[in-house]
């Protein structure tokens, strides 16, 4: 995923989950969107170098988004809508080892009260069609090398693991993909801290035969792609 004219810029505040206050080029306050809901408190902190992306659209009230933000040397991309296309991109070209030659690949399907963000179909070494669901959390909480989510409590996401073991027990394949938008991270686990309900939730789709995913990312200023597996609980 690529972005288009970047701007670097240095973090000032962040009033509400949705605008940030930023200084380009020491020309004082601009205000930017967000493309990050989470809380993201430990990445963009007052004088952080962060990492805008300049909008297209004449009619925004904001001109940029903030996109990814340095802490310390690490670059962490906060494009909560990268994750999706990051994922998607890397099935289509066949990056995945644990699902590789996708023949059916789909966005936003529904299932139940729930919307998964991917749909698959499969022939699988048996010669069956495999059918499955994918859904993408993307990971922009570290510690210590370890990658945790959610960075705050998340009730939907609790939902739509608790919707995976239920096609699951239907017989779909069904996965939770966590895209860590960093490197240098070595283990993924759920927050169980911040949002014990997800934990619990994420464990028993886990031990139900839901597979849990994760994989890093490489992130430049302009861009951010598929990374290598990351070890899970």
């Amino acid at each position: 995923m690529v972005y288009k004219n970047i701007q670097k810029a240095v973090f000032i505040k962040r009033p509400n989950r949705f605008i940030a206050h930023v200084d380009i080029h020491g020309k004082g306050v601009e205000i930017v969107h967000v493309k990050n809901t989470g809380r993201c408190a430990e990445i963009l902190k007052a004088g952080a170098p962060v990492i805008l992306e300049k909008s297209g659209n004449a009619d925004r009230k904001t001109l940029y988004s903030l996109v990814s933000a340095y802490k310390g040397n690490v670059l962490i991309n906060i494009d909560s809508q990268a994750p999706n296309k990051v994922v998607y991109d890397a099935l289509v070209e066949g990056k995945l080892k644990e699902l590789s030659h996708v023949d059916v690949l789909k966005k936003e399907a529904t299932f139940g009260n729930s919307r998964f963000d991917l749909y698959f179909e499969k022939v699988n070494d048996k010669g069956l069609i495999e059918k499955g669901f994918i859904e993408v959390k993307g990971v922009t909480l570290e510690n210590n090398g370890i990658a945790m989510f959610p960075d705050a409590p998340t009730s939907r996401g609790t939902k739509h693991v608790i919707e995976l073991m239920e096609a699951h027990k239907l017989g779909y394949t069904c996965l939770v993909f966590f895209l860590i938008q960093m490197k240098g991270v070595y283990k993924f686990v759920p927050n169980s801290i911040t949002d014990p309900d997800f934990a619990s939730a994420l464990l028993a789709a886990k031990e139900a035969g839901v597979k849990i995913i994760a994989y890093d990312s490489i992130v430049t200023e302009n861009s951010i792609i598929i990374g290598d597996p990351v070890e899970t609980f």
